[in-house]
Formats: structure tokens, C-alpha cells, sequence
């Protein structure tokens, strides 16, 4: 399966490169170099589709058996794969907000109609204390996972929108996510940072050969930076695996990690330039 969806993802890819070539771009590497890399993250986007779809059928079966306390072991551990891949969340638009919007999000915030997906059972486990209006809600957030799984085949991945977006995603997780304000109700922030922080490095780990030709001391320093931000949520890690809740992180680790995920994001947004993909 595996070999097929790389095979598929070649051909699409290659033939979206084509039009580079007949305008003439310039870029730092030759598109066929990003080929590999970039279908190599597809097929780990494919992977962690592949995992968030049988984690949310548990999830959802939890909270449709109406057991809250299961439902809310399970809430953080399904996010995460889901998390990893947000980087690329503008190419399924439509899903992302479906799946996983915020209650500002909606004009009526939490007694919105509309407001569904991961954050709505959120909020009826941990605020409400309470499955009784989640059924529904439950049923249409699996059918939106599914329904990404079954489109991603036939997803194009543009390189520059890959490494784009993992530039505004570190942009997003300090300039918002850091308040805590993404999982208010279960403060379980620290699941979605690592999760975040490892679909990003997953980016550029994969790009690393292409960069450390173009510049090694700056492929040097964004590593030395995840460093820093692993090292630091590593130290609110729990024997199980999982992690604190966010309100045990120290203020001044807070603001140290800020500071390093705007640097990550600024790194990030240097290098579709340096790819030439701008």
C-alpha cells in the first residue's frame, strides 16, 4: 500500500512541477530534490491520519457510552496525531474547522449551533460534566476524520505551502496557543505543543540534506532550537508519557518558550526562500 501511494504521489507531484519549469522559476535546489522529501511527509500525514481515525473511533465510543472519565483519558492522547499534521491544515480547510474549532470561532461561541468537533466535547466533559447533547457531535466529528482519511490520496502537497505552513503554525502556537486558550476547559495544552513542535521538526528533518547544503550553520541553529523547546516541555512529562496540566508550567517557562518558537518561526519562514519557494 505504502509503495502505491508513494508511486501515485510521484507522478501528481512531479506533473504540479511541471508549470515551475515552463515559467522559468528559479529555486535554490531542483524541484526533483523536494520529490522525495516532500512525498516522504505525505506518506507520514497518511500515517497519522491512519492512527487519529482508530484513536477518535475509541474517543467517540467513550463518549457516546457516556463514560466521561474514559472519554477524558482518551481526549489528549487522540489530539496529538491530529496536532502533528497542522502544519498542512490549510489544504482540508473545510475539515480543520469542523474538527477542531474554537468557541470564538463561532458568532455564539460555546452555545453556537455550529460549534462541533474536539473543542464542543471538550467543553461538555470538563465544563458541562456531561455526554447528554454529545452523541451527535461525537458521530460527526468520526465522520469528519474518515471523511479526511478517504481525501488524502488524492491530496496535493505544494512543497511551499509544507514548509509554509509549519512557519505559521510556530507563528500561531506563540502568538495564541501559548495562553492555554486552544484546550481551555481540560488544559491539556502541552499534548497539543509537543505534537505541534514534532509535525514541524518532521518537516524540516526531512528538508535537512537540502539545507545544510545551502547553509549548514542555519540548519545548525533551527536544530539547536527544537532542542530547546523538547527540553523544555520534557521536564512536565508524567510517568505514563502524558504531561502536566498546562497551568503547572513556570511563567518563566512560558515566556522562554515563547521566545524559542518565535525564533523557530522566523527560521521557518526563512527557509522557503532559501529552497526557493517563495
Amino acid at each position: 500500500m505504502t509503495v502505491q501511494f508513494r508511486r501515485h504521489f510521484l507522478a501528481t507531484f512531479v506533473a504540479g512541477f511541471a508549470g515551475l519549469y515552463a515559467a522559468g522559476a528559479q529555486a535554490a535546489v531542483s524541484p526533483l530534490e523536494l520529490v522525495g522529501p516532500i512525498s516522504d511527509y505525505k506518506i507520514y500525514v497518511a500515517e497519522n491520519v491512519r492512527k487519529l481515525a482508530a484513536d477518535t473511533r475509541a474517543f467517540t465510543a467513550a463518549v457516546k457510552a457516556g463514560d466521561i472519565e474514559k472519554a477524558k483519558k482518551l481526549y489528549a492522547p487522540t489530539r496529538t496525531s491530529y496536532e502533528r499534521i497542522e502544519p498542512v491544515a490549510e489544504l482540508f480547510n473545510d475539515l480543520d474547522k469542523a474538527i477542531d474549532s474554537r468557541a470564538d470561532d463561532h458568532e455564539k461561541a460555546e452555545k453556537d449551533p455550529d460549534f462541533g468537533g474536539f473543542h464542543r466535547i471538550e467543553y461538555g466533559l470538563w465544563t458541562q460534566k456531561s455526554t447528554k447533547e454529545l452523541a451527535p457531535v461525537a458521530d460527526k466529528l468520526l465522520a469528519n476524520v474518515l471523511e479526511l482519511q478517504k481525501r488524502l490520496s488524492a491530496l496535493t502537497f505544494p512543497p511551499e505551502k509544507v514548509v509554509g505552513g509549519a512557519a505559521v503554525l510556530m507563528e500561531e502556537v506563540a502568538a495564541t496557543k501559548i495562553s492555554g486558550e486552544e484546550n481551555r476547559y481540560s488544559h491539556t495544552d502541552l499534548w497539543d505543543f509537543q505534537s505541534n513542535f514534532e509535525g514541524a521538526y518532521k518537516i524540516v528533518e526531512l528538508l535537512r540534506p537540502l539545507v545544510v547544503k545551502e547553509n549548514k550553520a542555519f540548519s545548525d541553529k533551527a536544530e539547536a532550537n527544537f532542542k530547546v523547546v523538547f527540553d523544555t516541555l520534557a521536564k512536565y512529562r508524567t510517568a505514563d508519557s502524558g504531561f502536566e496540566t498546562y497551568s503547572k508550567l513556570s511563567e518563566r517557562d512560558r515566556k522562554l518558550l515563547a521566545g524559542r518558537v518565535n525564533t523557530l518561526a522566523e527560521d521557518l519562514s526563512k527557509l522557503r526562500g532559501m529552497l526557493g519557494l517563495n
